[in-house]
């Protein structure tokens, strides 16, 4: 038997180092967006991403193509933890998921009372919570924040990613094509017809997958769906018996294929080609109008209340258990941090405002300053908490 030293570490420990190392080469990507936005390389950067290859832009190519892999690696992650992993029972998903239910609901409630009826359909764009860029931050903590909050903070996350894709399945598609519909409904057929027939290798799921997002990318819904619905018919076989058993599943080899490419190069990409906001160039109205306020109050304020406060009522409800060893102020602290919201929330924002130029800008502004603060209090609160050791007052 391999010793303690040795042993393989689980697939929640691997996720977790590996998002929590692209959440910080996420944070190097956005920066360097902001600074060639507002640098004399701005139109050269505005001109790349407008241009064409092919039938699609540059930025096209980005939001609509890249970002379908990963909707793949988080429909993959969904499928793994709901069936065989950290939500996999009901007293598993019950805290993360009532802290997720109101991490969407407060901060689209924040952005409702601020912005008149003519910019409300960006309601949904303070409601997620950026995985990378969250557990990047709480990386940066070590020791000091007790492993049950991570698990949470990872765990909640993954329930945001798939409330985001069942709000822009639900609210951000329009203009359908029927046919085009249907031919991605029989290509889904046939890809379930595969997990059923037990085939177990990837390469004819990823040739329907190709075929499947042209088709949901001329249907009207968006192309980046397409991933999701592939994820949710490769094969997964439940609690592997031995590591070779865990390589053998196509959907362990998938995700761990797709983890490097799409946290080291895919969302960077997207984070280059969307954060950058030319900020000397907006008016100074743009800092204080309803969007930017709406997005970045919904971030700091209605995530922390909405996570928070739903965590504390499920468990003085008894329908959760607390965190192992975490005090309610590492709990607050976690909950700030679930303010941290990057790359759905700009996805979102170019479906509730497009083309809209100045209401992107606005958006982004409130993504950008929400996160930032979160982030910092976040930080800053978990660094001088104190775990809820054995014997140690809770906080």
């Amino acid at each position: 038997m391999a010793s303690p030293k040795h042993a393989r570490p689980s697939a929640l420990r691997r996720f977790l180092e590996g998002q929590s190392s692209a959440g910080l080469v996420l944070m190097g990507s956005a920066a360097l967006a902001l600074v060639i936005a507002n640098s004399p390389l701005a139109g050269t950067y505005e001109a790349v991403l407008h241009a064409y290859l092919g039938p699609l832009s540059v930025e096209h190519w980005i939001n609509d193509g890249l970002m379908a892999v990963f909707f793949l690696l988080v429909g993959l992650e969904i499928k793994r933890e709901a069936l065989d992993g950290q939500l996999s029972t009901w007293p598993r998903r019950a805290l993360p998921g009532i802290a997720a239910a109101g991490g969407m609901a407060v901060p689209a409630l924040v952005f409702l009372l601020i912005n008149p009826a003519e910019t409300s359909h960006g309601w949904a764009i303070p409601a997620a919570t950026d995985i990378a860029f969250a557990l990047g931050v709480i990386s940066l903590l070590g020791n000091r924040v007790p492993a049950s909050l991570r698990v949470f903070l990872a765990a909640l996350a993954i329930i945001d990613d798939l409330g985001a894709v069942v709000i822009i399945a639900l609210f951000y598609t329009s203009g359908l094509s029927l046919p085009d519909l249907a031919g991605a409904a029989l290509v889904l057929a046939v890809l379930f017809g595969l997990n059923r027939a037990r085939v177990l290798v990837l390469w004819p799921y990823l040739l329907l997958g190709v075929v499947l997002w042209v088709l949901v990318l001329r249907s009207g819904v968006h192309a980046t769906l397409a991933g999701v619905f592939l994820a949710l018919c490769i094969p997964l076989r439940a609690r592997p018996a031995a590591p070779d058993d865990e390589v053998s599943s196509p959907l362990h080899r998938l995700e761990h294929a797709l983890h490097i490419p799409v946290g080291f190069l895919i969302v960077p990409i997207f984070g280059l080609a969307n954060a950058g906001v030319p900020v000397l160039g907006l008016p100074g109205s743009a800092l204080m109008a309803p969007v930017t306020l709406g997005v970045g109050l919904g971030l700091l304020i209605g995530k922390a209340v909405g996570v928070f406060g739903a965590s504390l009522l499920s468990i003085r409800l008894g329908l959760a258990d607390m965190p192992a060893y975490a005090s309610r102020t590492q709990l607050f602290g976690t909950a700030l941090l679930c303010g941290i919201g990057f790359t759905m929330s700009l996805f979102i924002t170019l479906l509730a405002f497009p083309g809209e130029p100045l209401l992107q800008a606005e958006a982004k502004i409130g993504i950008l300053a929400g996160s930032l603060v979160s982030g910092l209090l976040g930080y800053a609160l978990l660094r001088v908490a104190r775990p809820d050791w054995p014997g140690t007052p809770s906080r």
